[in-house]
Formats: C-alpha cells, sequence, structure tokens
C-alpha cells in the first residue's frame, strides 16, 4: 500500500541516513502522498522508534502497515541494505508526515598514537 510513497523519497532518504552519522535527520514529507496511498481508509500514519539493527527490525510485532512497509522497501534497496547491514538506525514518523532519522551506531574511540620519536630524552 505504502511500499510506492516510500520509494519516492528514497532517493532523499539514502543521503539522511548517510548524513545521519554527525547528527539526527529529519525530512518532512507530503501527507496527500500516504493519504493517497491508504486510499480513503484511516490509517495511523505515525511510528514511533523503528529500530533496524544490523539490517533486522528489532521491534517486528508492533509495526503499523506504514512502518512494516518503510522497513521493507529499506531492506530491499541495494544502498540502505549496506547501510543496515554496517550501523543501528532508530526512524520515527510524527502526524505531521516528519520523518526523524538517528544513527545508533556506537562511536568508535581509538586509543591515540603516541610516537615513539615525540619521547625521547635529549
Amino acid at each position: 500500500m505504502f511500499t510506492q510513497t516510500w520509494k519516492k523519497y528514497l532517493a532523499v532518504i539514502v543521503i539522511l541516513m548517510k548524513r545521519s552519522a554527525n547528527s539526527e535527520q529529519s525530512l518532512a514529507m507530503n501527507h496527500t502522498d500516504f493519504e493517497r496511498a491508504a486510499g480513503g481508509r484511516k490509517i495511523k500514519y505515525s511510528f514511533n522508534n523503528l529500530y533496524l539493527n544490523n539490517g533486522r527490525i528489532d521491534n517486528t510485532f508492533k509495526l503499523s502497515p506504514v512502518a512494516r512497509e518503510f522497513a521493507e522497501v529499506l531492506q530491499e534497496n541495494v544502498t540502505t541494505k549496506g547501510l543496515l547491514r554496517q550501523q543501528q538506525f532508530a526512524f520515527t514518523m510524527n502526524n505531521d508526515f516528519q520523518l526523524t532519522i538517528k544513527n545508533l551506531t556506537p562511536v568508535s574511540v581509538d586509543e591515540p598514537v603516541v610516537d615513539a620519536d615525540s619521547h625521547q630524552e635529549a
């Protein structure tokens, strides 16, 4: 039902997923796209905390059709599939059709490399 709608926004979502490594990203979407896809049926469009961890949905049983189809589109796309396998994401969409993307991948803190030459005594 919503697959085509999500595919319409997929190129921008890919960019925002890549940018989310630095900060939370959001995308304002057109409500009429989703309302047309619903075919006049009353559906809850918003969803909270859709977690995708290493390419898998962490909370499948609670997902609305909008969230479930969004996750499926992400898992089917080659680019997003690669991002999802390497990183952890949380997606939220509010009633104003604002999609928020959070990258939850822990930042690896590398130990500082000590230069042996800088610690020699004169």
